[in-house]
């Protein structure tokens, strides 16, 4: 019998990533995601609900999260469910937890403006800028020397 484990999900950052690394190095980023669902009850009643999930990215996609996320930024997440079991420090049960592990993101909505105020392009640029240009050098890290409209998503 086939087994498929697969999630997507579009919501709001509930909060600001949270960016730590192994002790070997790899990069895992914390997400928390809040996702609204509107609906109309049997009586007319308009209703929403909010369902929050917590998402968890490695590597490479980690450290992209963690620089381009910000609390309320709109995403598109694609993963799978994982269930983690632990055993509670304080009262010895034993505890689980179903989260998603991020396998692709897509940033969504408009880009931050630029240093002049004026709004950024809603479509990346196909063409390279002169270094001239109005908009701002993003800060340079040896380990993320990537352009922001050379990134895949």
């Amino acid at each position: 019998m086939p087994n498929l484990n697969s999630v997507h999900l579009i919501g709001n950052c509930t909060r600001d990533p949270e960016l730590r690394y192994t002790p070997n190095g790899t990069a895992i980023c914390d997400i928390g995601l809040a996702i609204n669902r509107s609906y109309t009850t049997d009586d007319g009643q308009k209703r929403e609900d909010t369902t929050f999930v917590d998402v968890t990215v490695w590597a490479r996609l980690a450290e992209i999260a963690s620089q381009y996320l910000k609390k309320g930024a709109p995403v598109f997440i694609d993963g799978r469910l994982q269930l983690d079991t632990w055993d509670d420090k304080q009262t010895g049960q034993k505890r689980t937890k179903l989260k998603v592990v991020g396998e692709n993101i897509q940033l969504l909505g408009a880009r931050p403006p630029t240093e002049a105020g004026a709004p950024a392009p809603s479509q990346p640029a196909r063409t390279p800028t002169p270094a001239s240009s109005t908009r701002p050098a993003p800060p340079r890290d040896p380990d993320l020397d990537v352009e922001p409209d050379d990134i895949p998503f």
